[in-house]
């Protein structure tokens, strides 16, 4: 796994040792990047269900100007945090450890763009987006992209927001709201 584009592009990032965790796809995450290239510079991003921190890492490393890392595993918490220090951006990362609603309650600030990829197993992507838009988390002109699985069809509103957009890369679709 490594930093596809950027300031940092080349940089390898440390794998979860077990199967718990499930990257993003090159693939897939150079076709949203693509996407959302414009909407990077100096925003706050925000990487929920952060697993390895991937995207957050992709996203400080293509401009953005904070990324809040957050993610309810250990293990995980302890690998983004590797992979923080390996990229050295410590003063650009927040790493929060917790549950998607004790993290959507801390977050210190509205996020530009929030990174959802929680596991696929748990059906938690309505209930988050549900969250930021109810707790108004979500920066104007803002944008949530939650990665799942092609068997799984999302809602084209879900509270205030809107799928404006859906992308598929081979077993992986990224719905796109506003």
């Amino acid at each position: 796994m490594r930093i596809i584009a950027g300031d940092l592009r080349g940089y390898r990032l440390e794998t979860p040792e077990d199967r718990r965790v499930r990257p993003t796809t090159d693939m897939a995450k150079e076709g949203l990047f693509n996407i959302i290239a414009a909407q990077l510079e100096d925003a706050a991003v925000c990487d929920l269900f952060a697993g390895t921190g991937n995207l957050g890492l992709e996203a400080l490393s293509r401009g953005a100007r904070i990324c809040y890392f957050a993610d309810n595993s250990r293990d995980s918490i302890s690998l983004i945090k590797k992979n923080v220090a390996i990229c050295k951006l410590q003063d650009r990362a927040q790493v929060i450890y917790g549950d998607y609603r004790s993290v959507l309650s801390r977050m210190p600030e509205k996020a530009d763009i929030y990174f959802l990829d929680p596991p696929y197993d748990m059906d938690l992507w309505e209930d988050t987006i549900t969250m930021i838009g109810e707790k108004e988390l979500l920066a104007d002109g803002g944008m949530i992209i939650a990665e799942h699985n092609r068997k799984k069809e999302l809602p084209g509103e879900i509270s205030s927001l809107e799928k404006i957009k859906e992308r598929r890369y081979g077993t992986v679709v990224l719905s796109f709201y506003m």
